[in-house]
């Protein structure tokens, strides 16, 4: 039971990384970006190749790299080319299925069997013992979080939580909008590759296939983590990913455990949470209004 409380967490903290990617762009910026499945393979395909070679370390900045600059495309089909931007988010996972083969060497899949990656030379040191795991996602997710929340107290991250909030008033300021749509995808794509990257170390392996569905257990991270803490101070935001990421990662490891739902359904059970936390808002509104038509309704007929 311990062991799965502790790979819970250690997936919790590297796929809470997707859920803050969404933040920024679903939350912060209100574009509904579609590239996060290929991008995130791209970053597991990159971290995994340049760790092959012997560099580890630097399989992680590459990665960020690359998932920047798919998020740099995505955005100049959406503000210079025009295209709607859940279409340009399709388009660009498109290409990235090629990106990605062409990363891993043409190959549908790559390993690090033998290798060194980040998780095991810090093992080799001996810090934190048999939670090294834990350590270096929780650290790195952290890390990440706060420098997210840095970068939104600048005057440019201030104008790119303006550019969500209204898009025409930014532009009436003399703020280019094209400018700030362009830097916030490209730092949610960098982060979505950045988990990519280290579960792709975290796993020593990559597919190419991997990155079905992640932005819906992204969504499904961040809608369970605004459940319970709310959504109105972006700080409140950045910590309501982690704990939604971690909280969904619990779920799957009980129903896992307990086999209360066959394996082949989890993708099932996922969209449906998904779905509920989405209309939960509804859902109150309509239980609210039945509640005060019954109550009228019972005062008449006294």
């Amino acid at each position: 039971m311990l062991l799965i409380t502790q790979t819970a967490l250690e997936l919790g903290f590297l796929y809470a990384l997707v859920a803050m990617a969404l933040f920024l762009s679903y939350r912060i910026l209100d574009i509904a970006d579609l590239t996060t499945d290929g991008c995130f393979v791209l970053g597991a395909a990159v971290s995994v190749t340049v760790a092959a070679a012997g560099h580890p370390f630097l399989a992680i900045p590459a990665a960020m790299a690359a998932g920047a600059c798919a998020g740099f495309v995505t955005a100049f089909l959406q503000t210079r080319l025009g295209v709607p931007s859940i279409l340009a988010g399709i388009v660009t996972n498109t290409g990235l299925y090629t990106v990605n083969l062409m990363a891993m060497g043409w190959k549908s899949n790559s390993s690090l069997l033998g290798v060194d990656t980040i998780f095991t030379l810090l093992r080799d040191t001996g810090f934190a013992g048999e939670w090294h795991k834990l350590v270096l996602a929780a650290g790195v997710t952290i890390l990440a979080g706060v420098l997210l929340l840095l970068f939104l107290g600048t005057r440019l991250g201030l104008s790119i939580r303006a550019t969500g909030d209204n898009r025409d008033m930014v532009r009436a300021s003399s703020i280019n909008p094209t400018f700030t749509i362009t830097v916030g995808l490209c730092v949610a794509n960098a982060l979505t590759a950045l988990s990519g990257a280290m579960v792709g170390q975290y796993q020593r392996t990559v597919d190419i296939n991997s990155g079905t569905g992640i932005v819906v257990i992204g969504l499904a991270c961040l809608i369970i983590g605004e459940t319970v803490l709310g959504r109105r101070t972006v700080v409140k935001g950045v910590i309501a990913v982690m704990v939604g990421s971690v909280i969904y990662r619990f779920i799957y490891a009980i129903v896992f455990y307990t086999k209360v739902v066959p394996v082949d359904c989890l993708k099932l059970l996922t969209a449906v949470i998904v779905a509920l936390a989405i209309a939960a808002p509804t859902i109150k509104k309509w239980a609210a209004f039945q509640k005060r038509k019954l109550a009228a309704g019972r005062k008449g007929g006294v």
